[in-house]
């Protein structure tokens, strides 16, 4: 036996790994099939996207499992392990995470997955309650309000100034973000905010010249 033989031998058994039962095996995949279905739900009541994706939130808890899997194989074997490394360093992944809260939840499934392969299977319980109250807690706390849009559209390019006049005696804040003029007509596109949209429009309505009022309104992001 060379000088380098014995090194190798050496240096594997000084990382020596844990022996994994199947009865370990399965009570860490169990638990975290149970949270990975947790994260399922929570995604699901909590997102407040228009258009919900079913197969993003399959793929929450799908890598909460896989994850579990390969940090129970890397434990049996420091071989395995470096293995890994080296074949999920290679992988990349094309889709963006456009939303924070997306992210968040992709780290939680993540997190998860790892806690429950290394056998914390209670920090992972643990962290989930956590994370959902969390959640719960700041989605409830009061922030300025979005702010409105109203589009109005005149047939009388002079009617701004009426308008403007109308829209002030229903809020003391409001900005004029787009004016469209032809010859005949007049685009407005104000940013404001109101508690009494349905009289602000009725009012805008009744001068003259108007042709058709609008005022949207958003659940997205406010920029103080």
């Amino acid at each position: 036996m060379t000088f380098s033989d014995i090194f190798k031998k050496s240096f594997l058994e000084g990382f020596a790994s844990t022996e994994i039962t199947t009865v370990t095996v399965v009570a860490a995949m169990g638990i975290a099939s149970a949270i990975a279905l947790y994260i399922f739900f929570v995604y699901r009541v909590i997102t407040r996207k228009t258009f919900y994706s079913k197969n993003f939130n399959i793929s929450l808890a799908g890598i909460t499992v896989i994850t579990t899997a390969l940090i129970l194989t890397m434990q049996s074997s420091v071989v395995i392990s470096l293995g890994m490394v080296g074949a999920l360093s290679i992988v990349r992944f094309r889709t963006a995470i456009k939303d924070p809260m997306d992210l968040m939840f992709l780290f939680w499934s993540i997190s998860v997955g790892i806690i429950c392969g290394a056998g914390m299977a209670q920090v992972a319980v643990i962290l989930s309650v956590v994370v959902t109250l969390g959640i719960l807690i700041l989605d409830q706390l009061p922030v300025a309000k979005a702010p409105m849009i109203l589009v109005v559209n005149a047939v009388l390019p002079d009617a701004e100034e009426a308008v403007l006049r109308e829209v002030g005696k229903y809020t003391k804040h409001f900005s004029v973000k787009s004016r469209n003029l032809t010859g005949s007509s007049l685009d407005l596109v104000l940013e404001l905010r109101t508690a009494q949209g349905s009289e602000l429009v009725r009012g805008v309505m009744g001068l003259e010249g108007i042709h058709s009022v609008s005022l949207l309104s958003h659940d997205g992001e406010v920029t103080f």
